[in-house]
């Protein structure tokens, strides 16, 4: 399979390349007129020099079809009224309804549908105007014609490829959103055995691979084409490496999921909660037995004594709030019922795109898997198959997501495993260094640790392990340094910012986030209220909230 054997909508460069632009000379005919949107020029050909608007021009092309291409729907009326035929197609078999596709022409494809357009109309290839939407990226106007006029989203062309191939293709991302949140058919395969997933390897497109990849299943990544080839294998064929081993990593995932891992959810799988939870109960006994109590050191102080039991009661905290961010609700975003919509409403139509705390305009807050309308700085985990409100990252050392309504508890827990491990170690410390007169003539301190307190030594390593990761994640946390750490609990993971209020998730991909770019395309938080109000709404309500924005309006960049 080869892009080469790939043909878009045929005569695309030649349209939009003879479409004028606001610098070309006026129009000499009534096809420039149509084109360029003069209004008075187009009146006077017909109406004074009696031009016929039912004939095409030497390409084929109808004045009908250029109006619609440039949206300009009074035109397309007029020219509808004085004998312009909303069927007639071009040397391609394409009515001027596929035109309005190639630039997301809506309001002159509600012109041409109320005056009797075909929205099933198929060209030469078999192509709707569902499969020139997808092909060209025009999101909106593809989900206009389908919640409105309820065109057919999932129809194949004379090849057997849908709307999602082409969008998979193309890599338009928003698109392919679209489509398979209104349940477009991810395993379909066209003539030569390609899925959507196989177009997306065949062009590189991550984004485009990691959409389909959140919302399908396993079994699509073995599925072969004609040739042989499964989505991975032709991803290395195009050398797509990147692609390739992302497609391998979710094919040779442990679980059913694409993620990989499992979560303690609602149905009791367990993660790595368990082992961390092993771990510092270990910690705890060898703290108790081999360094408080341990026989053959020297009888506890007093102050000690305190400090010792200092320790074990922030290790028992820190337990707490362990088995708190483990099992506590991140922010799993629900659907919402009883808000007066029946469940056969179109949840998309008829959104109010100025309502910006919950729709922004950009798709990208569509969900396929959970078919919601998410809020923006809200992200699907694939693991918890849930989408979290505010998501930093998924943790599985606590078998849970870290979002809006545990990110303080996970703080908190970081902050108690840091100092319990901090504690654990002066006290160690002192114990051993008291040990030191002990030691026999021509023993090594080593030696005389390893071979008559083993425990000492092994509490110390765990407690030193525990000490890094919990410190890096606490200061990570804290101030959100613009890194990547890779420590013992926590690979390549960076935990909430609470200092400049980003999330790891935000830190790691922010350009694929536009609200975190302003207009004039630099970086540009705009829920950063400052390091003290930042800070203080995290210490006093546990998180921030996102509907104060520093600088309002959302600015949504085009991508």
């Amino acid at each position: 399979m080869a892009s080469s054997e790939i043909e878009v909508v045929p005569n695309s460069n030649d349209r939009n390349s003879s479409a004028p632009g606001p610098n070309e000379e006026p129009s000499i005919d009534v096809y420039g007129a149509a084109a360029y949107g003069d209004f008075e020029k187009l009146r006077k050909f017909v109406e004074e020099d009696g031009v016929s608007l039912s004939r095409p021009d030497r390409n084929g092309y109808y004045a009908l079809q250029w109006a619609a291409l440039n949206n300009f729907a009074a035109i397309v009326q007029y020219i509808i009224e004085h004998g312009g035929d909303v069927h007639a197609t071009d040397n391609a078999k394409q009515t001027a309804l596929h035109w309005t596709a190639v630039r997301g022409s809506i309001a002159a494809a509600d012109v041409l549908l109320h005056n009797g357009a075909r929205v099933e109309a198929a060209d030469v290839n078999g192509y709707r105007v569902v499969h020139v939407a997808a092909q060209y990226g025009q999101t909106t106007f593809l989900n206009h014609i389908i919640a409105k006029y309820q065109a057919d989203f999932d129809v194949p062309d004379n090849d057997g490829r849908s709307p999602l191939h082409w969008a998979a293709y193309r890599g338009f991302a928003d698109t392919i959103r679209l489509l398979l949140f209104r349940d477009a058919c991810q395993g379909r395969q066209d003539k030569k055995g390609c899925t959507p997933l196989h177009f997306a390897a065949l062009t590189g497109n991550v984004e485009a691979c990691n959409v389909l990849v959140h919302k399908g299943n396993k079994q699509e990544l073995w599925v072969m084409d004609d040739t042989g080839f499964t989505p991975v294998q032709l991803a290395f064929d195009k050398g797509h490496r990147h692609i390739g081993l992302l497609l391998a990593n979710a094919r040779h995932g442990g679980s059913t999921s694409w993620g990989g891992k499992i979560c303690l959810g609602k149905k009791g799988d367990m993660g790595y909660a368990p082992i961390l939870f092993c771990a510092i109960c270990i910690s705890i006994i060898l703290f108790i037995n081999s360094v408080f109590f341990a026989p053959g050191l020297q009888k506890v102080t007093a102050l000690v004594g305190l400090w010792g039991w200092i320790t074990l009661s922030l290790a028992v905290a820190a337990l707490i709030m362990f088995y708190r961010c483990s099992s506590k609700d991140p922010g799993y975003i629900k659907t919402s019922k009883g808000s007066g919509k029946t469940d056969t409403e179109d949840p998309l139509l008829g959104i109010d795109l100025n309502n910006s705390s919950i729709w922004t305009g950009n798709w990208s807050q569509l969900c396929p898997t959970c078919k919601i309308i998410r809020p923006v700085r809200s992200k699907h985990c694939p693991t918890c198959k849930h989408c979290v409100e505010q998501f930093d990252h998924h943790c599985p050392w606590i078998s849970n997501c870290v979002g809006k309504r545990n990110k303080w508890d996970f703080f908190v827990f970081l902050c108690l495993g840091t100092l319990t491990s901090l504690l654990g170690a002066v006290v160690a410390t002192q114990r051993i260094w008291t040990a030191a007169p002990m030691l026999s003539a021509g023993e090594t301190w080593f030696h005389f640790m390893v071979i008559q307190h083993p425990g000492l030594v092994a509490f110390l390593v765990m407690d030193t392990i525990i000490l890094i990761a919990a410190s890096c994640l606490m200061a990570i946390q804290a101030s959100q340094l613009p890194i990547n750490v890779t420590i013992v609990l926590e690979t390549r993971k960076m935990t909430r910012t609470i200092a400049r209020n980003l999330t790891t998730n935000e830190a790691i991909n922010a350009v694929r986030y536009w609200y975190l770019w302003g207009p004039d395309g630099r970086f540009r938080n705009p829920y950063n209220h400052g390091c003290r109000k930042n800070c203080s709404d995290f210490l006093i309500h546990g998180y921030t909230d996102d509907d104060e924005i520093a600088w309002p309006p959302l600015q949504q960049v085009s991508r």
